[in-house]
């Protein structure tokens, strides 16, 4: 019989691999709450109309990688979804949330693109995503890249990352590069591959995302975007580059930084990174103030951002956080009255918030002490407590840091005695 496995591209998140996720999801929920953003969950499956129209029929997304099917039961066109703005877009206007104000919204969750799998880039993947909805003033722009610089610190991943920023200006002003751009590329046809050919007819701003490296030099001399700006688009450009200054938050103009599509405007940011091959984007946002009226609501400006998780990770996989030990503390006990007092001392400490790893004494019943302590050194962990039936006898347990490899005895004349327990979990706590 064939084994089953798992579709190609949608992976498992194994035990060894969810310390990070953990860790990205604690230090992002924290600065989400830190910045006054409320959490929102959307359906992973919509009508297919919700993402044609909230991210364009003429784009890669909607016309080749999205997981699109008819529902037999009902006749409706479907889609797992590819990205979460268009989502939430959708529930806001159909839940009217913006009645009384704007909201400062975040989410997290699979995605689905039908493309090729490669590091950090996946068919199911997983976002962080911020839609900050009702605001149009430049600051909105700027606090969205200061979230993802705090976060992307709290993370020690902010050196692998350089800030790009540019402004798309608003419609009259892209539809002037628009021509000049044509124009240009036109003149310089025998440069363009022939997937730039055909974005030339369609969508010639993705010829600037090309990575083609024989038409680098030709994209570079391309007409800039900042060029065509008028007085109200530049000076939101000018006070988000005085803000980010203000803040210290280093980053390039980059006015190849584009997006395809004619509902984005004025502010556009990436994070990018030399670490992750050809996949460098880990972070993109920008502003679209006519999505919302576009999808059928009213008109309200919004700017937002989202973050490739998978990439995220690929790269606090690089620091030293991938070495630091995730537990507290390994129980070893060894003897014939162990048993139960390793479980009542576990249950103890974890009252105290203490993570413990506590194996069953069946398991450990034929292993020595030296057997048990290698385990413990192999376990992530960083203190190891040893019971055995003497130091039972004699009051007391042996913490050893796994770490320093110092050792501590402690009295404890009984499992109730909750205030030699607190000078255990203060030492083990303290020395974390």
């Amino acid at each position: 019989m064939v084994s089953l496995t798992a579709i190609k591209g949608m992976n498992d998140i194994l035990p060894l691999d969810m310390e990070a996720w953990i860790f990205f999801e604690q230090n992002a929920k924290l600065c989400l709450k830190q910045f006054g953003y409320n959490e929102i969950r959307t359906p992973i499956l919509e009508h297919t109309e919700v993402f044609v129209r909230g991210i364009g029929q003429v784009t890669d997304i909607v016309e080749k990688e999205m997981y699109s099917f008819n529902d037999s039961l009902n006749g409706e066109n479907l889609t797992l979804r590819p990205e979460g703005t268009a989502s939430v877009v959708r529930s806001v206007i159909q839940n009217h949330l913006l009645y009384d104000g704007g909201k400062k919204l975040w989410y997290m969750g699979a995605m689905f693109r039908h493309e090729r799998p490669q590091r950090g880039r996946y068919r199911q993947f997983h976002q962080l995503g911020i839609e900050s909805l009702g605001f149009a003033h430049p600051q909105a722009d700027t606090e969205l890249v200061l979230f993802a610089h705090k976060l992307f610190e709290k993370l020690g991943i902010q050196d692998k990352l350089v800030l790009h920023i540019n402004s798309l200006g608003n419609l009259p002003e892209r539809l002037k590069h628009r021509e000049a751009l044509i124009k240009y590329f036109e003149e310089n046809v025998n440069i363009l591959d022939v997937d730039s050919i055909k974005r030339l007819k369609t969508n010639p701003l993705r010829v600037l995302d090309s990575k083609n490296p024989d038409m680098q030099s030709m994209i570079e001399n391309a007409p800039s975007i900042l060029d065509f700006l008028e007085q109200d688009s530049l000076s939101h450009f000018n006070t988000i580059k005085k803000l980010l200054d203000g803040l210290n938050i280093a980053y390039k103009v980059n006015h190849r930084l584009v997006r395809g599509l004619d509902y984005y405007n004025k502010t556009v940011f990436e994070w990018i990174t030399e670490e992750l091959g050809a996949q460098g984007t880990v972070c993109g946002g920008g502003r679209y103030d006519p999505l919302i009226e576009i999808m059928g609501g009213k008109s309200y400006p919004a700017v937002g951002l989202a973050m490739g998780i998978e990439r995220i990770l690929e790269l606090i996989k690089m620091t030293s956080y991938a070495k630091q030990p995730k537990n507290d503390v390994y129980l070893i006990y060894n003897g014939e009255q162990t048993e139960l007092y390793s479980l009542l001392l576990a249950s103890k400490l974890r009252d105290f918030s203490i993570n413990v790893i506590q194996h069953s004494h069946i398991e450990l019943q034929q292993q020595s002490l030296k057997s048990q302590m290698k385990k413990a050194g192999a376990s992530n962990s960083n203190f190891a407590i040893v019971i055995t039936d003497q130091f039972i006898l004699e009051k007391r347990i042996s913490i050893k840091s796994l770490i320093s490899g110092d050792e501590q005895v402690f009295d404890l004349e009984n499992l109730n005695n909750n205030e030699q327990l607190k000078l255990i979990c203060n030492y083990i706590q303290k020395t974390l």
